[in-house]
Formats: C-alpha cells, sequence, structure tokens
C-alpha cells in the first residue's frame, strides 16, 4: 500500500474525518420534512441519507402510500424511518420553526422569497442555530415539487444548481445533496472555538419568531383588514398567502412580534367598536 493510500485509510479512522459535521444538538434542531411523498422507496433513500450525515428529525406530510414506513430502500436507517413523525398539514410541521427552507428549482417557477445557493445554505443555517432556532427543510413531491402555498411558509427558497435539460433531481439524491453541503461546509467544533476566542464578547441574540408566532400574527392582520373593508371577500386568500411571505422577509424576532401582535389587537378592537 502507498504511503498515499495510507495515509488516507488513518484519516479515515481518525476524529478529523468526519469533524465538520455538526454537533448531535444542532442536527437535532434541524428537521427535514417531505411534503406529499408518492414513492416509498424515495422516502426510505432520504432516511439513508440522512443517517449518513446523522440527521434523525424526519417528518412527512400527507403521504401517498400508506406503508412507507417498511420501505427497504432505507438500508440502515429503519429505526429513523419508525420514529418519524406524521402530518396532516405543512404549518403544523414547521409551527416550531424558526427559519424554514424550501427547495427547488426556479426553471418554472418565479420565486416570491429570498432566493439562495445551496452553497450558500450553511452560514444562513449556523446563523439561527446560534440564536437558537429552529430549522426546517423542506422537499416536494416528485412530480412537480413544492406549490406556491407551500412556500409561503418559507424564509428562502434554495436552488440545487442543475443542468437546464435536466433540472429537477430524485428526492433521495436532492436531500443527500443539501445535507452533504451542510456537513462539509458548516465550521469544525475547533473552529468555532477559535472564532469565539477571536472575536469580542456578544450579548446574546434575540430569538426569531417560530411559524406557528407568524400565523397568530397574519391572523390577526386579517382581522383588522376584515374590520377595515380593505378587500372583497374574493380576495382574502390572496391577501393571507401575501401576508404570510410578507412576515417572513421582515425577519422578525420574538419581541419584534409581540409588539406587532399587541398594535393590530389594538386597532381590531377599535375597529369593531367604531363599526358598532
Amino acid at each position: 500500500m502507498s504511503s498515499v493510500s495510507t495515509r488516507w485509510h488513518a484519516s479515515r479512522n481518525s476524529a478529523f474525518y468526519n469533524e465538520s459535521l455538526l454537533t448531535q444538538f444542532q442536527r437535532d434542531r434541524i428537521d427535514v420534512i417531505l411534503v406529499s411523498p408518492r414513492n416509498p422507496l424515495n422516502i426510505g433513500a432520504v432516511a439513508r441519507a440522512m443517517a449518513n450525515f446523522g440527521f434523525e428529525q424526519l417528518s412527512v406530510i400527507a403521504p401517498y402510500e400508506p406503508h412507507w414506513r417498511e420501505a427497504k430502500s432505507a438500508i440502515g436507517a429503519q429505526d429513523l424511518l419508525q420514529n418519524s413523525k406524521t402530518w396532516e398539514r405543512l404549518e403544523e410541521a414547521v409551527a416550531d420553526c424558526t427559519l424554514v427552507i424550501g427547495t427547488g428549482t426556479l426553471t418554472h417557477r418565479k420565486a416570491e422569497q429570498k432566493v439562495v445557493i445551496l452553497p450558500a445554505l450553511a452560514p444562513l443555517i449556523e446563523q439561527e442555530l446560534e440564536r437558537g432556532g429552529r430549522i426546517a427543510i423542506i422537499f416536494g413531491p416528485e412530480k412537480h415539487g413544492l406549490t406556491r402555498e407551500d412556500l409561503s411558509y418559507c424564509h428562502v427558497l434554495v436552488e440545487i444548481p442543475t443542468d437546464t435539460r435536466q433540472p429537477s433531481m430524485n428526492l433521495g439524491q436532492a436531500v443527500a445533496v443539501c445535507l452533504y453541503e451542510l456537513a462539509t461546509r458548516a465550521l469544525s467544533p475547533a473552529d468555532r472555538n477559535d472564532a469565539a476566542q477571536d472575536q469580542p464578547a456578544r450579548r446574546h441574540p434575540v430569538p426569531s419568531t417560530p411559524s406557528a408566532s407568524l400565523d397568530r400574527l397574519a391572523d390577526v392582520i386579517e382581522e383588522a383588514m376584515t374590520e377595515a373593508g380593505y378587500s372583497p371577500r374574493i380576495m382574502h386568500a390572496a391577501n393571507r398567502h401575501d401576508l404570510q411571505l410578507l412576515l417572513r422577509r421582515l425577519q422578525l424576532n420574538v419581541v419584534d412580534t409581540r409588539r406587532a401582535m399587541g398594535l393590530f389587537r389594538r386597532i381590531v378592537w377599535r375597529l369593531k367598536h367604531i363599526n358598532r
């Protein structure tokens, strides 16, 4: 065996080989969410990719096939598949999340939120973890990807660079590529310690707002709009869609969200009394 091969095999047996992975605590704060997946084998492939990089939080929303937990493609990840969560609606799955990341291609859609290329994803996630947040990475159905309504719950859209002749990716491959980026581009624990020592002491940042709280704020604003006669009933669904996007673009922290909630509740109270 050559000296190069010897060093390569030695590196695989050392801590250096996987030291770039996020810590277990950090990985436990990142949810992988599949929306209406069709093929159980693809769900199994997702579970296997998650296991490769140490991620364990999998949620499946309204799957087409009832027996997806028995997918044979989840080699070495059957426990992860069995312990995954199921939800009826996306808003339930992301309720506790402070950064919701949609995935897809811009080939056949116009983005309504900030677009991030995949190599820039890891720094965004690191920043949110430093704020104590919880993160969701969402993948849509194999046939058409995430819908416009699904993406209204997302703060950003991450695009995986692909050839224009074949812009879509297999679900399991897309998850593997995204998680690989996090594993290889995230700072190692040693690098994080060095960076912390080089920086002056900072105050603990104010946490971001969970998705469910943004939805409650949207409810109150929507009520104020209704009381004020802002638009005809036929426009209510479109208004709600725009509200969900706007509140996520604003990147409100929990303090700002509470203040806005109090402000709009007061407006609603006044409008109801004026309209009597």
